[in-house]
């Protein structure tokens, strides 16, 4: 568990501008402050998301004036489109502190009601993965969420009692990429629920101009939109590739990034003009190579490839599916046409008619 509390400061781990760091926790920390230095810290700098962004900017001005918390929110949708880093920015605007924890690391009920207990009026407690909460704990947050009571007991057989604890009045955003594995009772205790959108290579290309700008990296607006254009849709996508184009444009070029350069350093990295890296390519070949393009079961691709079949379903699929390379049917995963197009399968497609 991390505690925000002011948006201006880096948390006090690992300087990102210290020399690479050598043990693994220390790249962990290195990497998140990474991340928590080119976060949004206000909606004005919060790029993407137009829509939500306008209804939340109301919601919290009228929380604000009626001197109350935010209803609790869910943000759903695929990886790394911005549910933390939007947590931090509604908090930073309600002005408040923000406790940020996983669903994971709640394990025992005691880990959920020490977080409950040290919450003050008006915080934010923002759960990430929501929808990998235990039963006891989603127990434990009903009444929490509900009616700001604790309910707690003690005592043994004959002599067990239940106590009421009141809790102070806060709000719980929680995050997920699979909505539908929430609970309906959880689910219903969310007063304000929103679905986050894959980015426009416009608005990738904004946050590959921001990020440059803060990490003092020199960038052609062409350069920004070609690496945009292979971000899958997802800002940290974007701002993971500008870093690995800026170090190929130190070594091979002047520095400075421009279209030739960054699709040079991304071809390189064998991440093609969809976005799409060797794990992707490795998926749809798989299927169209041994399972005659489908449909074959997800489980059946995750033991082929020797990957996690979470891994499949959350990090390759949501773009896939987006892109249109490929479709979910009650007997399993199949490509498109598009896909034998894209991976250049044009023999097949003659063959098959898939036109």
């Amino acid at each position: 568990m991390s505690i925000i509390t002011d948006d201006n400061k880096l948390p006090k781990r690992v300087d990102i501008n210290q020399k690479n760091p050598n043990t693994k926790a220390e790249k962990i920390d290195y990497d998140r402050n990474f991340e928590n230095s080119i976060r949004p810290k206000s909606f004005d700098t919060y790029i993407g998301q137009s829509a939500l962004k306008e209804t939340l900017k109301i919601t919290i001005e009228a929380a604000k004036k009626r001197e109350k918390p935010l209803d609790h929110l869910l943000f759903y949708g695929p990886p790394g489109l911005g549910k933390t880093t939007l947590a931090g920015v509604i908090a930073q605007q309600m002005g408040v502190e923000i406790k940020i924890t996983s669903a994971p690391a709640l394990e025992r009920p005691r880990d959920i009601i020490g977080i409950l207990m040290s919450l003050k009026g008006g915080e934010i407690l923002f759960i990430d993965e929501i929808h990998r909460l235990n039963k006891v704990a989603e127990e434990i947050l009903y009444p929490a969420m509900e009616d700001f009571f604790l309910d707690m007991t003690t005592g043994k057989s004959q002599t067990v009692k239940t106590l009421r604890v009141p809790l102070p009045k806060f709000t719980l955003i929680g995050a997920t990429t699979k909505a539908g594995e929430l609970s309906g009772p959880l689910r219903d205790r969310f007063g304000i629920i929103h679905r986050l959108e894959f980015y426009t290579e416009e608005e990738l290309s904004q946050v590959i101009k921001r990020t440059a700008g803060i990490l003092e990296i020199e960038i052609t607006t062409d350069g920004a939109l070609a690496i945009a254009r292979r971000s899958r849709g997802t800002p940290r996508i974007a701002n993971r590739l500008i870093k690995r184009v800026s170090d190929y444009a130190l070594v091979k070029a002047d520095g400075k990034i421009n279209e030739e350069i960054a699709n040079q350093a991304l071809d390189t990295l064998k991440i093609d003009c969809y976005g799409l890296d060797s794990t992707d390519r490795s998926l749809l070949k798989m299927i169209i190579e041994k399972y005659d393009g489908g449909p074959v079961g997800i489980e059946t691709l995750a033991a082929a490839l020797g990957e996690d079949v979470r891994t499949l379903e959350d990090v390759c699929e949501p773009f896939l599916l987006q892109a249109g390379l490929l479709q979910r049917t009650p007997r399993g995963r199949k490509v498109t046409p598009a896909t034998y197009r894209h991976l250049g399968y044009t023999n097949i497609i003659e063959q098959q008619n898939l036109f």
